[in-house]
């Protein structure tokens, strides 16, 4: 007899909140694991829909994962993710995934690879960062770009400051809006940093996600510097809601952010109707 839960894609499982990190003032990463470990294996740009009995659930990216557990960032901005940040150590959640196609790594294999993220952004770019750097010979040069409001908004400030310069080719720029009389780093917005930079075009992919306003500027950067449209790949996570296309609440056109994102290169984007 099949089991109803493991056959039916919209019953979550329960899964238990084992650690979280305290990021920003309003972002936590939490490690979720289940009574089998791991709830499942994603890609990275893969997503998984998070509950709270009584409150409600929602969709979120998976920055990283362990051997056996999950790692969800998630930023404080309305009633789920404020019970979310509420929670302790220990809670019960529903968790179900992985949805959505993850980075098209093989088009990426043998290519330097440009990461540019802004703010929460970094945390769907952090699991394609992490991955590379785990299967470092299959890839070029990584040049990761981020940017945050302040010092304090910068989030995995360990993985800025310490675990990703030991990654080898790996180069890591980090620039605030505005800086505080602690700030010694860079002070302006991500595109201006990225003309500023001017990493070469050459047999590389760019990476991107963040604000809308920030891709948008981040895009023409990238255009100015010569990077075609094929070259260039972004994360669609908005208004999803069932995550398996019944719903039509992330519909762009016949298209579903569910189901054939979120990851788009540019050149995708182009070819759906101005919706985003």
């Amino acid at each position: 007899m099949v089991d109803a839960v493991s056959s039916n894609p919209l019953v979550p499982e329960l899964g238990k909140i084992i650690k979280i990190i305290q990021e920003t003032p309003d972002v936590k990463t939490f490690h979720i694991t289940t009574d089998k470990g791991k709830p499942f294996t994603p890609m990275p740009g893969q997503l998984a829909m998070l509950s709270l009995l009584d409150v409600g659930e929602a969709m979120f990216s998976i920055t990283s994962q362990g051997p056996e557990y999950l790692e969800i960032a998630i930023k404080k901005v309305g009633t789920l993710t404020e019970a979310l940040h509420e929670a302790e150590e220990g809670q019960t959640v529903g968790i179900r995934g992985p949805y959505g196609n993850g980075f098209p790594l093989d088009m990426m294999k043998g290519k330097n690879l440009l990461f540019i993220a802004g703010g929460i952004g970094l945390a769907p770019v952090r699991s394609l960062i992490n991955y590379c750097a785990e299967h470092r010979e299959d890839y070029g040069n990584m040049w990761i770009i981020y940017g945050s409001r302040s010092p304090a908004d910068l989030c995995f400030k360990e993985d800025l400051t310490y675990n990703w310069f030991k990654v080898e080719n790996c180069r890591v720029n980090v620039t605030v809006d505005r800086g505080d009389e602690n700030w010694n780093g860079h002070e302006g917005f991500v595109p201006a940093y990225l003309e500023e930079l001017k990493p070469s075009p050459e047999n590389c992919v760019a990476v991107t996600c963040g604000p809308p306003i920030m891709i948008k500027f981040v895009l023409q950067s990238l255009e100015k510097l010569g990077f075609k449209d094929d070259q260039i790949v972004t994360t669609l996570e908005m208004r999803m809601k069932c995550g398996v296309g019944k719903c039509g609440r992330c519909n762009i056109g016949s298209h579903y952010v569910c189901l054939d994102g979120p990851v788009f290169t540019l050149e995708q984007l182009k070819k759906m109707p101005n919706e985003y």
